[in-house]
Order: structure tokens, then C-alpha cells, then sequence
């Protein structure tokens, strides 16, 4: 069975949760940690990859945080797995066994099944994702009233 990995489904959920929650201010890390349940020690890692690829922008200060580099339908979900695979690809050694039949016949089997994957996911946008999140009732978190003087 295919499955993502633990980083990839992380970078995927925090992407889309700053594409809902980043109106009108960024979104800090520590909200997003706090919302999805995200560790912080891969999601800082995963953010700043994000922010290298253009699909977040980082915004320094007291009040800064992540906001979408781009426009939400403008940012596909096969963009960030790329992202993440990449990160991952340079962590672990290569596995590709040397023998023949693995080289002619298992491997094209495994990159045929991999572009499959990646076609769908590039035909899913960030705003394809919101709009089912809203759709199933896990939108933007509503703003508690600060009655603070």
C-alpha cells in the first residue's frame, strides 16, 4: 500500500491551514501546531522548505508568521509533495536494488505508478482542498473576543 509519509502529510495539512487562517495576518507555527495537533520540530523544517520552493512566505516580527507565496489555486498539492519528497530524498540512502529484473521491470513498474500519483496530485489545488475543508465543516478557526483593557 502506498502512503505518505509523516512529513509530507504534515506540510500538506499546514499549507492548507494557512491558506484558510492567513486573513488578514499571517499565520504563527505555534497556531498551526496547536489546531492540526503538528509536532513543532518538523514543522519548522517542513516550513522553511516551503517557504524556499515560493509556496509560503515568511513574515518576520512580533506578529509574523506564514502566509501562500501564491494564489491558493495557484499552489498545487503535488507541489508540496515534491517539496517534502525532495527533503526526504536527500536523508536517506538509496534502496534501488542493482539487479537487472529490479532495474527493468520492478523500478519502471514503481516510476509509472509514481507519475500516476503526482498527476492527480498536480491537478488538486490548495483551493480545491479549503473548499473541501469548508465543505465538511473544518474551516477558519473563529477569533475568540479579547475583552482586555
Amino acid at each position: 500500500m502506498l502512503r505518505l509519509s509523516k512529513k509530507t502529510w504534515l506540510a500538506l495539512e499546514a499549507v492548507v491551514d494557512v491558506a484558510i487562517n492567513a486573513r488578514p495576518d499571517p499565520v504563527q507555527s505555534k497556531e498551526i501546531t496547536q489546531r492540526q495537533g503538528i509536532p513543532q520540530r518538523y514543522l519548522e523544517q517542513v516550513m522553511q522548505q516551503l517557504v524556499h520552493a515560493s509556496i509560503l512566505k515568511g513574515v518576520r516580527g512580533p506578529r509574523g508568521g506564514y502566509t501562500l507565496a501564491r494564489e491558493r489555486r495557484r499552489i498545487t498539492a503535488g507541489e508540496v509533495v515534491r517539496v517534502v519528497g525532495a527533503m526526504e530524498a536527500s536523508d536517506e540512502p538509496a534502496t534501488e536494488s542493482p539487479s537487472v529484473l529490479s532495474q527493468r521491470v520492478i523500478a519502471p513498474l514503481w516510476e509509472e505508478v509514481q507519475a500516476e500519483v503526482m498527476e492527480k496530485l498536480d491537478a488538486v489545488t490548495i483551493e480545491d482542498l479549503c473548499r473541501k475543508a469548508e465543505a465538511t465543516g473544518v474551516g477558519a478557526e473563529t477569533p475568540s473576543a479579547d475583552f482586555t483593557i
